[in-house]
């Protein structure tokens, strides 16, 4: 397992744990943070005892933003982007840019993110792109871009308005205002809200539900089917998911699963595992 600089990871079965390591800066991001961000993302992918990842920030902070005083530091070192080797990650099929935070949506493992703190700019963006929002009380999340005096950036004019519907989207981007957990939720922006102690292991906690219940192979489909579908229109989509469960009986999952029920026990799936 690499080392990294700027974030932690974390590897227990059945969870990895991607920490954002910047506290004195409430973990924004630099070049550097985020090609190891990149790098642990293929590393908790590939493992075979990860079923799920969380994306969280140590301390206050989740992530708050890019890093904007870390530009001359980057000039002056460089891209730290050669320091570790290049790794096939993710669906091809939905992968963006390395550098973009809707990389996150061709990742093949769910990915949770536990928002502990102050989610700004591209920090919100990166919670965004994840699969499900898990938020502290203390959370707080906010565009920041017009007060800026930036463009909406990250794709946020784009996944925005899919969470939260067009008014709403365009008043978080507009106004730049900070939403607060419990307003957070009640409009879709996050999913659960809960005490700032137990966020990580309510966040664990799902994923391993997922790990004791649910076969890795079919959470890997869901999520590019639900991706996928957005670019698709409902005829293309529905054919698509025609062939992946005629797949599904093709596959061991199946027999597993089926078995289990009947038994009443828990059923037994094979984890997933790919080259990096």
């Amino acid at each position: 397992m690499a080392s990294y600089e700027e974030l932690e990871l974390e590897i227990e079965d059945p969870v990895a744990i991607i920490r954002l390591n910047r506290p004195e800066a409430l973990n924004a991001l630099t070049d550097r943070g985020w090609v190891e961000a990149m790098d642990a993302f293929a590393e908790a992918e590939a493992d075979p005892r990860v079923v799920g990842i969380i994306l969280t920030g140590a301390g206050r902070g989740f992530c708050a933003g890019y890093d904007l005083a870390n530009l001359d530091e980057t000039i002056e070192r460089g891209s730290p982007e050669g320091e570790y080797a290049a790794r096939v990650v993710g669906n091809p099929a939905l992968a963006q840019s390395r550098f973009d935070p809707a990389y996150i949506s061709a990742l093949r493992k769910p990915v949770v993110a536990a928002v502990n703190g102050p989610s700004a700019g591209g920090g919100m963006a990166l919670a965004l792109w994840c699969d499900i929002r898990f938020a502290s009380e203390s959370a707080v999340l906010t565009a920041q871009f017009p007060k800026l005096g930036l463009a909406s950036e990250s794709g946020c004019a784009w996944i925005l308005p899919r969470l939260v519907g067009n008014s709403k989207a365009l008043d978080l981007l507009w106004t730049g205002r900070k939403v607060r957990s419990e307003e957070a939720c009640r409009i879709g922006l996050v999913d659960r809200v809960v005490p700032d102690e137990q966020l990580i292991a309510e966040a664990r906690g799902y994923i391993e539900s997922l790990a004791s219940s649910v076969s890795p192979w079919s959470l890997m489909e869901a999520k590019r089917m639900v991706y996928q579908g957005w670019e698709q229109t409902a005829d293309v989509a529905l054919e698509d998911a025609d062939r992946q469960a005629d797949d599904a009986f093709a596959r061991p999952d199946v027999i597993e699963g089926t078995t289990a029920f009947a038994e009443r026990r828990a059923p037994k799936f094979e984890r997933l595992e790919f080259e990096s």
